[in-house]
């Protein structure tokens, strides 16, 4: 099942509300995509333009480190690299889409309980090429000056293929 704030786009059993709300429902396994809007490295520097994102940030610290630590066996969070101010903990893994046969960069950090690390299922020689900022800095990949930030929040098709082969079938 689904779960998400917003409607769903694909078809499946999706409960459309707070996670908090079925959390409790006797889940075997959880693969969380939580907010990352006020937890990543590149909405950090919003914390200074803006005072009330230090509550916000806050806040989406603690629905992370809640999913985290339910009682549920197997768990995966998927979350962009966390910004230092989230004091997240460290994650147990970072892949790329390019590990899974897209051909973009985007360092991806999983934070897994009771799975294994996911197996590369397709390294593309192509990485994407890297983009140059208005301010001079570069990017990671042209995927990010080419998608809207709904865009940009969505797992790879790769990489969700790869979490369901690998640890649908995992014991």
């Amino acid at each position: 099942m689904s779960c998400d704030l917003l409607p769903t786009e694909s078809a499946g059993p999706h409960y459309q509300g707070d996670i908090r709300d079925v959390i409790n429902d006797g889940w075997d396994m959880m693969i969380a995509h939580p907010p990352c809007t006020y937890l990543c490295v590149p909405g950090a520097h919003y914390l200074h333009k803006r005072p009330e994102r230090w509550e916000q940030m806050k806040e989406a610290r603690e629905l992370f480190l809640m999913l985290l630590a339910l009682p549920i066996p197997k768990i995966a969070i998927e979350n962009p690299v966390p910004n230092r101010y989230s004091e997240l903990p460290k994650y147990t893994q970072i892949v790329h889409p390019w590990q899974f046969g897209e051909e973009y960069e985007k360092r991806t950090c999983l934070w897994l309980k009771g799975l294994p690390n996911l197996i590369p299922t397709k390294i593309m020689d192509n990485h994407g090429e890297r983009y140059m900022r208005k301010d001079g800095s570069s990017s990671n990949s042209k995927w990010y000056a080419n998608s809207s930030a709904h865009e940009r929040a969505r797992t790879f098709k790769g990489i969700a293929e790869a979490m369901a082969e690998q640890w649908g079938a995992y014991g």
